[in-house]
C-alpha cells in the first residue's frame, strides 16, 4: 500500500512540475553577424524564437525591432541596460492577450545610426533651421530608404523563408525608440502593405539636436503634420502606438506629438482602437523607461486579432 501511495505521490509531483517547467522555457536566441545589405553598412541581427518554437509546426507572427543590441542582453548593450523585450513578450503571452511572436532585433550601426534611421522623405522636405540641424548630425548620405527597402524586402524574405512565420501584413509589426521610433513610423507609412502594426516609442520628433532646432519648431511641426496627412491613409485593420515621457530628451516631444495626434484623428483613425498615444509622466529617454512600459505596449499593439 505504501509503495502504491509513494508511486502516486511521485506521479502527482511530476504532473505539478510539468507546467512549471513549460513556463520556465525562456525561448532561444540566434545571432547573425556581418549581414550584407545593399547600399548599407554591414548589418547584424539578434533573433529570439519564442518558447515552443522547436516543437511542432506552428507558424508565428514577427516583430522587427531597431537597436537590436539594446533589446535583450545588457552585456551587448550601449549603456548596460536593455528593453528586456523577450521578458516582456513572455509576460504578454502569459496574459493571454498576445500570441507568441518571433522577435528580429536589427542592431544599430554606431556612427551610421542617425543617417540610417532619419526618414528620407522628411530630410528631403526639410529646409531652414531643421535642415541645417539635420545636416550638422549626418556623417554621410541619408540611407533610410535603402534601409527600409532592405527591411521590407530581402530581410523579410529571408526571415519568412528561414523560419515558420505568418508573413502577412497583419502578422508583421515594427518597433523602435527615439530615432528608431521615427524609423518605425517611416516604415509604417511608406510600406502599409508590409507592416500592419508599428510601435513608435519616444520618437525623436526634433529629428536632430533639439537645442539647434528650437522648442516646438513650427516648420518641423508642419513637416510632420503633412507627412502623416498625406501618407497615413485609412486604418484598414492596421494599428499604431505612439508615446513619450516628460523628462530628459522626451521633454521636447509634446508639441510635436500633439500636432501629429490631431492629424491622425483627422484621418478617421479611432483612438483606442486603431491607434494610441500615451504620455508617461516623469519617464526619461532611456532603456529602463522603455522596458517598464513595454508589456503595456505589447498588450495593446500586438493583441490577438478580433
Amino acid at each position: 500500500m505504501m509503495r502504491v501511495l509513494g508511486g502516486l505521490l511521485v506521479l502527482l509531483g511530476a504532473l505539478l512540475a510539468a507546467p512549471a517547467l513549460a513556463k520556465a522555457d525562456p525561448g532561444r536566441f540566434l545571432e547573425y553577424e556581418a549581414v550584407e545589405a545593399a547600399g548599407l553598412p554591414t548589418q547584424r541581427l539578434t533573433i529570439w524564437l519564442p518558447p515552443g518554437y522547436d516543437r511542432g509546426d506552428r507558424r508565428y507572427p514577427v516583430l522587427y525591432m531597431h537597436d537590436g543590441h539594446n533589446l535583450f542582453d545588457p552585456a551587448k548593450s550601449n549603456f548596460n541596460k536593455v528593453w528586456a523585450a523577450d521578458k516582456a513578450m513572455l509576460a504578454a503571452i502569459r496574459s493571454g492577450q498576445v500570441e507568441p511572436h518571433i522577435i528580429v532585433g536589427v542592431w544599430a550601426q554606431g556612427k551610421d545610426r542617425y543617417r540610417q534611421y532619419l526618414p528620407q522623405s522628411i530630410y528631403q522636405a526639410a529646409s531652414g533651421t531643421p535642415r541645417a540641424a539635420m545636416d550638422a548630425m549626418i556623417a554621410g548620405p541619408v540611407v533610410s530608404e535603402a534601409y527600409l527597402a532592405w527591411l521590407a524586402g530581402p530581410l523579410k524574405q529571408w526571415v519568412d523563408g528561414s523560419f515558420r512565420t505568418r508573413p502577412g501584413r497583419d502578422d508583421t509589426a515594427i518597433m523602435g525608440s527615439s530615432m528608431g521610433g521615427l524609423m518605425s513610423c517611416y516604415a509604417f507609412l511608406e510600406r502599409p502593405e508590409v507592416y500592419g502594426r508599428a510601435g513608435c516609442i519616444s520618437s525623436h520628433w526634433p529629428a536632430a539636436d533639439p537645442r539647434a532646432v528650437g522648442e516646438a519648431n513650427p516648420e518641423l511641426i508642419r513637416l510632420w503634420e503633412s507627412w502623416f496627412d498625406t501618407r497615413l491613409g485609412r486604418p484598414a485593420g492596421r494599428r499604431l502606438w505612439l508615446d513619450h515621457g516628460t523628462a530628459t530628451l522626451d521633454a521636447f516631444y509634446a508639441p510635436y506629438q500633439q500636432a501629429i495626434d490631431a492629424r491622425i484623428g483627422a484621418r478617421g483613425w479611432q483612438k483606442g482602437t486603431d491607434w494610441e498615444s500615451k504620455v508617461y509622466e516623469g519617464a526619461e529617454h532611456e532603456e529602463n523607461a522603455w522596458a517598464r512600459r513595454l508589456p503595456e505596449v505589447f498588450g495593446w499593439l500586438l493583441a490577438k486579432q478580433r
